[in-house]
């Protein structure tokens, strides 16, 4: 799919934000009418002093955690665009970068000033341990 191009450039921020330590959260949004699935939230968590990614998905009902390498975790993410969320939003403390699709579902990455001052608990921790992710 075309925006697939776009979402492998945004994906590559998430990454760097990663490995720069200045990740604060993503999450998908957005969706396509009124679905069960409501929101996807992926933090970064250390298990024993390994960095898993983990992905919650929110639904109208309840809530399901999943766990996954951040390689695992583009795939995953990427296999809910365009079905149903139309958006993915990256907070770091750099900057916010949100990957839309629009009608005609083609990709726009668009950078706005930071909401978060600090990165993510778990992402202090991994810069204190000089922990990177795999």
């Amino acid at each position: 799919m075309a925006f697939q191009t776009e979402f492998a450039l945004f994906w590559e921020s998430v990454k760097e934000s990663m490995t720069q330590y200045t990740f604060a959260k993503l999450t998908l949004a957005k969706t396509i009418g009124d679905t069960e699935l409501k929101n996807i939230y992926m933090r970064p968590v250390l298990v024993d002093d390994q960095v898993r990614i983990s992905l919650i998905a929110r639904y109208k009902t309840e809530e399901v955690e999943s766990f996954h390498t951040l390689e695992e975790a583009f795939f995953v993410l990427s296999s809910y665009l365009n079905n149903p969320f139309l958006t993915a939003l990256l907070f770091t403390t750099e900057n916010d970068l949100t990957f839309k699709l629009n009608k005609k579902r083609v990709g726009s990455i668009v950078e706005q000033a930071p909401t978060f001052k600090s990165a993510s608990d778990v992402v202090l921790e991994m810069q204190e341990k000089q922990l990177s992710i795999d």
